[in-house]
């Protein structure tokens, strides 16, 4: 029996093994094939989005990026305001969100204890599964109205030197949509660099605390390592915040005016195509919303991918600390 069991396997056995091959490999194709399936239906967005805003490229071109004229009566159409829009309300989101997102994940990974932490990482996931509208009813009817009323007239008294906070105090506007960003794109920072916190080595906070460091300064080194990781999970919450469409259309103001106030109302690439896709009457109109979309979807792809090869950089830099240690 143990002659058999450790020597050369049997003609049978050899048989089965060869009659298993061909099932393996075609399981392997057709695990390739729903992955390409990916990058298929990725190709025919942007090939239908291009074939339909062909007309606005070709009778704008580049202008349509740089222009602010938007009139669909006279058929001038310009998306400066709208690029400007986005570019402003998610960087306020991710000016609000880093700080207090880094701020939690490092509490949750290396200060909260257990009961703790799992209290705050469940209110963190309920945070990301609220769904979009549900933030833009609370801004609309709740964080609006107390801007306009306690925080615009403040800044507005005590900053209003400096052309981010000057205007009239209306609580709908720019502020509005980026704190209603900040808080959708918290829970995406903080999960994601409290994983790559968890995975860092703990030799090094170790190492630190051995040499001599505080407490504090042994957790900035564990920060410091997982420094690429982290610039990469505020990449992919920026990716959020550039795509969010129906909780910024509620609370932005939905304006095709560009203004340096963060009281003034404006609008994103997003949100204008969520207000005037139903309305465009003409050809011209409809593909300019349609160009738009394209800019975004392009913008979007851009810097997701940038965000996954940072996460991808900062996990091959811990497993060779790792297997160097």
């Amino acid at each position: 029996m143990r002659k058999e069991a450790f020597g050369p396997p049997s003609v049978s056995a050899r048989k089965a093994r060869a009659s298993r091959i061909p099932w393996d490999a075609a399981y392997q194709n057709l695990l390739g094939a729903f992955a390409l399936f990916v990058f298929v239906v990725a190709a025919l967005i942007v090939y239908e989005c291009a074939r339909g805003a062909s007309p606005a490229v070709l009778a704008y071109g580049w202008r349509f990026l740089v222009s602010s004229d938007w009139d669909p009566v006279a058929e001038h159409f310009g998306a400066l305001p709208y690029l400007f829009g986005t570019a402003m309300s998610s960087g306020l989101a991710l000016l609000l969100a880093v700080p207090l997102g880094l701020g939690t994940a490092v509490f949750l990974a290396e200060l909260a204890p257990k009961g703790v932490g799992k209290v705050v990482s469940f209110v963190i996931e309920a945070l990301a599964s609220i769904p979009s509208i549900v933030y833009g009813i609370w801004g609309f009817f709740v964080l609006a109205p107390f801007l306009r009323t306690a925080i615009e007239p403040w800044l507005g008294s005590h900053l209003g030197f400096i052309p981010l906070f000057q205007g009239f105090p209306f609580g709908i506007g720019m502020l509005d949509a980026g704190i209603v960003l900040a808080i959708m794109i918290l829970p995406t920072i903080v999960s994601l660099t409290r994983e790559l916190l968890l995975a860092t080595p703990r030799s090094l906070l170790e190492a630190s605390l051995a040499l001599g460091s505080t407490r504090s300064e042994a957790i900035a080194v564990v920060v410091d390592a997982a420094r690429p990781g982290i610039l990469g999970a505020v990449i992919l919450a920026l990716g959020r915040a550039l795509g969010e469409t129906m909780a910024v259309t509620m609370v932005i103001g939905n304006t095709n005016r560009i203004s340096l106030s963060l009281f003034a109302p404006g609008a994103t690439m997003s949100s204008v195509i969520a207000n005037e896709l139903t309305e465009a009457t003409t050809a011209l109109h409809q593909a300019s919303l349609i160009e738009i979309a394209l800019v975004l979807f392009l913008v979007t792809l851009l810097v997701n991918a940038a965000g996954r090869l940072l996460v991808l950089w900062a996990t091959g830099g811990r497993r060779d600390v790792a297997g160097a240690a």
